[in-house]
């Protein structure tokens, strides 16, 4: 049985077709890479399965269990965490705080226990943050190092790191990354794809959902790519299979097009 899969999925805005009637799915421990011009309704698909909107049409299902509608943290919950395009960290607070709050899936006392100081509750606390730094130190030794600084003081790089870092703490059966790279230059682009490597080894089973615009993302990490365009999926398969399609060529082409004419 797949982890999760849509059955023609439909997000509508007024007249404008978003996300098209998409068939999509992901198995346990697998790594599906999607790719698409700007404006093909990659992030828009990332809000629909994550719970930020509601599908106007078809069905989201995961571990055999219909989600339409559920919102963000229910399906936090049930085990689907994702990162932003943007980012969303609390720059007040430092990484070990920002990581710790990933384990809030986990750890329902975790907040409590602070509040209250109960015995019990404290030694949750503790081993909690044993944990969130076995994990950091696991994922990304650069986070682990800088574990007493500020979210804002860290460089644009390590920001990211730390958002998917905060992820992958509460353990989730299924992770969204949403453009892991934007902003990165060739050398930290290369460092991130080995720390989403070393997920895999930390969770087996997760199954990893990325959109990319940098290819050699896709091509170090995905098993399957898929291609949205206009909303639609437009092709599927492996890497070498998609890059050659000749309908996805030119909606990158045509892309280009509109850019220079623009």
């Amino acid at each position: 049985m797949n982890l999760l899969q849509t059955e023609r999925l439909t997000m509508t805005f007024g007249g404008l077709t978003a996300v098209d009637r998409i068939n999509f799915y992901i198995s346990r421990g697998e790594t599906v890479g999607i790719i698409g011009p700007n404006g093909s309704g990659k992030t828009t698909f990332f809000n629909l399965l994550s719970g930020i909107y509601e599908p106007t049409g078809g069905r989201i299902i995961f571990e055999g269990r219909v989600i339409n509608g559920a919102r963000p943290d229910i399906n936090f919950r049930l085990g689907i965490a994702r990162t932003f395009q943007n980012g969303r960290l609390f720059l007040g607070l430092n990484v070990l705080e920002n990581v710790m709050l990933g384990l809030h899936a986990q750890q329902k006392s975790f907040l409590w226990g602070a509040l209250t100081r109960h015995r019990r509750m404290v030694e949750e606390e503790r081993q909690a943050i044993k944990k969130a730094r076995e994990i950091m130190g696991f994922f990304s030794r650069e986070l682990l190092d800088q574990q007493d600084k500020l979210a804002r003081n860290l460089s644009y790089a390590d920001r990211r790191r730390l958002e998917i870092c905060r992820a992958v703490v509460s353990r989730p059966k299924l992770l969204l990354l949403d453009e892991p790279s934007a902003g990165m230059n060739p050398s930290e682009t290369e460092k991130l794809v080995e720390d989403i490597r070393r997920i895999r080894q930390l969770s087996p089973d997760i199954a990893l959902v990325i959109i990319e615009h940098d290819m050699s993302v896709i091509e170090g990490l995905a098993q399957r790519v898929v291609c949205f365009n206009y909303g639609q999926k437009i092709a599927e398969g492996t890497f070498a299979e998609v890059s050659s399609n000749p309908e996805v060529i030119r909606a990158y082409l045509g892309e280009e097009e509109e850019d220079v004419g623009a």
